[in-house]
């Protein structure tokens, strides 16, 4: 975006002294609320994106438009959103990109419905919750517009895919491995199987599922993120850091499976 002033109708993110965060949409002549003070939105509409905006109580509060890891860490959930750390790895481990077919199953809160899309993919989403899906799409579209390619059904995926031909099957679900015969037929041969799960038993019983069905190069990962403190010459890891949040298992379907060295 060229444009560095905001604009009325934009969604802007708001920091103050101590580092806290507040995402608002600009709407003229609304203020909104802190425990810092009251912002006006009329002073921050005009203003350049970077600029320091002061509340009722003198005090300052940075202004800039989000980052899509700030939308998914502060926008309005009905589910745990996966975190950015993670958001970003499966972009990458199930290579997703313009054009893509993807079928997702387990919205949420939309959050990884919003970075796939971002990176130019065409989504088929399945979600059994009417709650969720309705969430996800308004967070979707405030973050995207409504002309995105994201088709949402009210659909339980274990219970068989009705689409077919995908070039990735994206899942954010309890029980994945319920989805492997369904996707083995949705799936296109060379496309990417992916699963998000918080466990590691789950993650095993995953693993084996795939096994004994057409895919292979099986591969899990878990990502840990940890900030570093540098001021001068105090240098040394931040107390606190996001380790384990899931494991990311991606595979490949296969005309038919192929036993590698080590299986044999």
């Amino acid at each position: 975006m060229s444009d560095a002033a905001l604009r009325e109708g934009e969604r802007v993110m708001l920091i103050d002294a101590k580092d806290r965060h507040y995402l608002i949409n600009l709407r003229a002549g609304a203020a909104f609320h802190t425990h810092s003070g009251i912002i006006q939105h009329d002073d921050v509409i005009g203003a350049l994106e970077g600029s320091l905006i002061k509340g009722s109580t003198e005090r300052s509060f940075l202004v800039l438009r989000p980052s899509l890891s700030d939308v998914v860490l502060k926008m309005p959930r009905g589910a745990q959103v996966i975190y950015p750390k993670d958001l970003g790895t499966i972009l990458m481990q199930g290579d997703i990109g313009p054009g893509m077919r993807v079928l997702e199953a387990g919205v949420g809160s939309g959050a990884l419905s919003m970075t796939m899309l971002r990176a130019g993919a065409l989504i088929t989403a399945y979600e059994i919750r009417e709650d969720f899906a309705q969430t996800a799409i308004k967070n979707v579209h405030d973050m995207l517009g409504a002309d995105v390619s994201y088709d949402v059904h009210i659909r339980d995926v274990t219970l068989g895919i009705e689409h077919e031909n995908f070039d990735r099957i994206i899942l954010d679900m309890p029980e994945p491995w319920d989805v492997v015969a369904h996707a083995e037929h949705a799936l296109r041969p060379g496309g990417i199987f992916l699963a998000y799960l918080p466990t590691i038993n789950q993650t095993q019983l995953l693993r084996e599922t795939l096994r004994r069905h057409s895919f292979g190069l099986e591969e899990t990962v878990e990502i840990l993120r940890r900030t570093w403190h540098i001021d001068g010459r105090s240098v040394r890891p931040d107390h606190r850091m996001v380790a384990h949040t899931g494991f990311i298992t991606s595979a490949r379907r296969l005309v038919r499976r192929v036993a590698l060295p080590e299986e044999s």
